[in-house]
């Protein structure tokens, strides 16, 4: 399936025509990277779920994508992604309005930073359940789907953080590298029924979490860029591009494997700066 490339804010956009009529879901849509994927994927004419916990910002992102892609469902729903029941009526409702999950990208994710030895339980197991638990139930809800459509593709986000360690990231490192490993045994398991599973490693990312900590003084944005081989921080279209190429019939004979965007930093090889 061939794609063409458009210009949208100095970004390259792909759109791929075999997306077009498609269904896919995005949890941790409300803002962020997860609002960015959700709304390139409409952009390509895809039907799309988004979920969250955060009222406010879903229905932000909903009249967002809606009025920029007024021929394309956008439905939302208020779920936490370790909610094993609210996720898959979710996805029941979907399908029931659109008729088939043919994408589910897991976004939603939560940062744990603190000194292993000051690290609470309950910190590590709220990680757990977000980043990895989430992770995998809705997998495995959005994966019932498409093994008996014989079709479907999983998108995980990951981190760069999850191939690599880092000081006073024990919870986050541990949840994305569960991640990467979840990502592996499902591609494996389910490729004989038509499903691919890949996973996306960002780096930093220039969104609102990061501006935050900027303006915290948590963040030294300059000392990251110069950290960083490329030189910049990576934008949330970046990740929604990629996000949509592993989505796509063209990346149909890729499935098990992990993409890390993030400008170079994991390849070389100096230590973690700022508290993101």
């Amino acid at each position: 399936m061939t794609s063409t490339v458009q210009e949208t804010q100095g970004v390259a956009r792909p759109v791929y025509a075999d997306l077009r009529g498609r269904c896919g879901a995005v949890t941790g849509a409300g803002r962020g990277i997860g609002l960015a994927i959700a709304l390139a994927m409409a952009r390509s004419g895809m039907h799309v779920q988004l979920l969250d916990v955060d009222d406010a910002a879903l229905l932000e992102a909903r009249t967002l994508i809606a009025d920029r892609c007024p021929d394309v469902v956008v439905d939302v729903a208020r779920v936490s992604v370790s909610d094993v029941d609210g996720v898959r009526d979710a996805f029941g409702r979907f399908v029931s309005t659109t008729g088939s999950l043919d994408v589910l990208v897991n976004n939603a994710g939560i940062a744990a930073n603190a000194s292993s030895l000051e690290l609470s339980v309950e910190q590590w197991r709220r990680a757990l359940d977000v980043n990895l638990t989430g992770t995998f139930v809705c997998a495995q809800a959005a994966g019932r789907v498409m093994a008996r459509q014989r079709r479907g593709a999983i998108v995980n986000i990951a981190s760069m953080f999850g191939v690599t360690a880092a000081a006073d990231r024990a919870a986050y490192c541990a949840t994305k590298a569960g991640v990467v490993a979840l990502t592996k045994v499902l591609a494996v398991e389910w490729a004989d029924r038509g499903v691919r599973v890949n996973a996306i490693g960002p780096g930093y990312i220039g969104t609102e979490l990061v501006a935050a900590l900027v303006a915290q003084s948590r963040l030294d944005i300059e000392a990251v860029r110069r950290r960083t081989p490329i030189g910049r921080l990576g934008a949330a279209e970046d990740v929604a591009n990629l996000a949509l190429f592993l989505a796509s019939d063209v990346s149909r004979n890729i499935t098990g494997q992990v993409v890390v965007s993030d400008g170079g930093w994991t390849a070389d090889g100096f230590g973690v700066i700022g508290d993101l």
